[in-house]
């Protein structure tokens, strides 16, 4: 048995100091909202309790789904990369990027050149994503919908030639009968993703590669929420599972933070997975099992 762990939407606090210059951008909006609203809802020590219980599961590997910073400073992504070593190395976390690591132009390649052994692995070409880690039976398929967009946009988008090399691993290691769990910040489904400006822009492309692939686990963040749902597959749907931030205070706007554990396990022909969900509840200190749900 395999147990993978998934937190999503860091958003690291506190937020470092801002010259005047780096905020002659897009990332004026977004200091003006971390300012009046953000910093009282993204809490460090949420963070540090919710992984020190996370830490304590002992999970084979750790999948991360993007929005590690806030404003892509560099400052922010010297932090993220400090950060990722304390939840373990790049041989058990594995991450791919969201939109705020994207924020401005030249983010998530400084990001990369810092802390881009998390989100490596094998690839088709020279071409970063999507990347495929393997853990036994379990093959994790680590796609980027993270780019650089004007105010007030939070969209995401894979292009045609991610989503080709996509379907390729998807068909080699569906054939080989390994459960496949695609990464991604921007969730897939069209009740999120129809979103102009903070949806996945090909999702529909995405979906019909699915479609005719098929993967066994679809997880996603952004939406700083729990969720499960599902996208149609060849034989039949595919679970789709989205978390709350791990930055989320108990009392703050969004729900309160939480990760997700998945217990991956064949049995013959078939798959057993059995999800469970911890976080905090509205009122109170305590991380708790919130789910419990059998996915296969």
């Amino acid at each position: 048995m395999i147990t993978l762990a998934h937190i999503s939407d860091i958003h690291l606090a506190p937020l470092p100091s801002v010259s005047l210059r780096a905020l002659m951008s897009k990332r004026i909006t977004g200091f003006i909202n971390w300012k009046l609203q953000r910093n009282r809802h993204m809490r460090r020590d949420t963070l540090t309790d919710l992984v020190a219980h996370m830490r304590n599961q002992q999970a084979d590997l750790v999948a991360v789904t993007g929005d590690m910073v806030n404003l892509g400073l560099d400052a922010e992504a010297e932090r993220a990369a400090n950060w990722l070593t304390q939840l373990g190395g790049p041989e058990t976390v594995c991450l791919v990027p969201g939109n705020h690591d994207a924020y401005v132009p030249g983010a998530l390649e400084a990001a990369r050149t810092l802390y881009g052994d998390y989100m490596s692995g094998t690839t088709l070409g020279a071409h970063p994503f999507p990347f495929v880690r393997r853990h036994g039976d379990v093959a994790v398929i680590g796609l980027s919908s993270a780019i650089a967009t004007g105010p007030f946009i939070a969209a995401g988008r894979l292009g045609k030639a991610q989503i080709a090399r996509a379907a390729r691993l998807l068909k080699v290691l569906g054939a080989e009968g390994l459960f496949r769990v695609v990464l991604i910040h921007h969730p897939p489904q069209d009740e999120f993703a129809r979103s102009r400006s903070k949806g996945l822009w090909d999702a529909p492309e995405l979906r019909d590669v699915l479609a005719g692939t098929g993967a066994e686990l679809i997880l996603h963040g952004h939406t700083h929420i729990s969720s499960v749902s599902s996208v149609p597959g060849p034989t039949g749907d595919i679970p789709v599972v989205g978390v709350a931030s791990a930055s989320a205070a108990p009392d703050g706007h969004d729900a309160p933070a939480r990760y997700n554990l998945f217990d991956i396990e064949k049995v013959g022909t078939a798959w057993n997975c059995l999800m469970r969900e911890y976080g905090y509840q509205r009122i109170g200190d305590d991380i708790t099992m919130r789910l419990q749900m059998r996915i296969y």
